[in-house]
């Protein structure tokens, strides 16, 4: 299909895509964030080279689970812009989703957003992780999307704030049934084949107990990108466990946090981090899940 009065086609995203739309997604991000993150932050730079390729590998397997979900705008072989989206049981998910800032306000994202939501034709409920950047926030507001605004977690740990976390373990693919239930109970659906991908790029965390069971990705600086867990008690000793892996000298970042998980806000205030509004959670047909922290594309 073509944008009106605009020469450029939104088709199937292909392998050979990918590069070109890490790049854009890279760009496109950088941009938000030195319009948007706190003047006492570093200077917001590129994705690091780890970053990137994880980026890519994460496309790469939604081409291979959903190819009907990911779609880009061309112009003359170039990519304009792109949209990735996944279904998993009745749950449709936007992962990631950009225009190139000299190509917006064309109808190019609504386009592809358009395509994108129609792998999720039938679905039950949707979700996706907003940005900050006003004009994407407006488009799902359009679209009938409850948006509910999150916070994110920043800061050093110092280790005499950690407590004693008893009961976590190391995770492994034994788990991911176990997992599976938990995101059903807290989003509706489970994440399925995406845990042997993020497994593979993440430390997983475990508890699983009679009282209270869930599980935790953790990146290398500490920071925890997704947590579903049955009780508020499991979500706790997850993140604090999490914190303990953290470099006290290295800032530690946990993003995602909506307001109905102030369990998350009460172990950041008590590890000495600071609080700040970052981005929507946007959800339809969805009660806001808790205890859970979304990945920022898989959710």
């Amino acid at each position: 299909m073509a944008t009106e009065g605009y020469d450029v086609l939104i088709r199937p995203m292909m392998v050979s895509d990918v590069d070109a739309a890490e790049r854009l997604s890279s760009a496109a991000y950088l941009e938000v964030d030195r319009s948007s993150l706190p003047r006492s932050w570093p200077e917001p730079t590129g994705r690091t080279q780890e970053r990137a390729e994880n980026w890519r590998a994460r496309t790469r397997h939604l081409l291979t689970t959903d190819p009907g979900g990911c779609w880009v705008a061309d112009r003359d072989g170039d990519v304009l812009g792109f949209a990735t989206s996944l279904v998993r049981e009745q749950l449709w998910v936007l992962a990631s989703y950009a225009v190139a800032p000299t190509h917006q306000g064309a109808g190019i994202g609504r386009q592809l957003l358009a395509a994108a939501a129609e792998h999720g034709r039938g679905c039950l409920r949707e979700m996706l992780n907003a940005s900050p950047d006003p004009r994407a926030v407006r488009l799902y507001a359009a679209a009938g999307f409850a948006l509910h605004p999150q916070l994110l977690l920043w800061g050093r740990v110092r280790r005499a704030d950690l407590p004693v976390v008893r009961h976590v373990r190391d995770g492994d693919t034994d788990d991911f049934e176990l997992m599976d239930s938990l995101d059903r109970a807290r989003r509706g659906a489970g994440h399925g084949p995406d845990h042997a991908l993020l497994a593979g790029m993440f430390r997983l965390l475990v508890t699983d107990r009679p009282a209270a069971s869930g599980y935790a990705y953790v990146d290398d600086r500490g920071g925890v990108v997704s947590l579903a867990a049955s009780h508020r008690k499991a979500a706790r000793a997850l993140l604090w466990e999490a914190l303990a892996s953290s470099d006290p000298e290295v800032p530690v970042e946990i993003g995602h946090v909506s307001a109905a998980n102030q369990w998350a806000v009460e172990v950041g205030v008590a590890a000495r981090l600071d609080v700040y509004n970052r981005g929507f959670l946007a959800l339809r047909h969805l009660r806001e899940p808790a205890p859970y922290l979304p990945h920022p594309t898989l959710l």
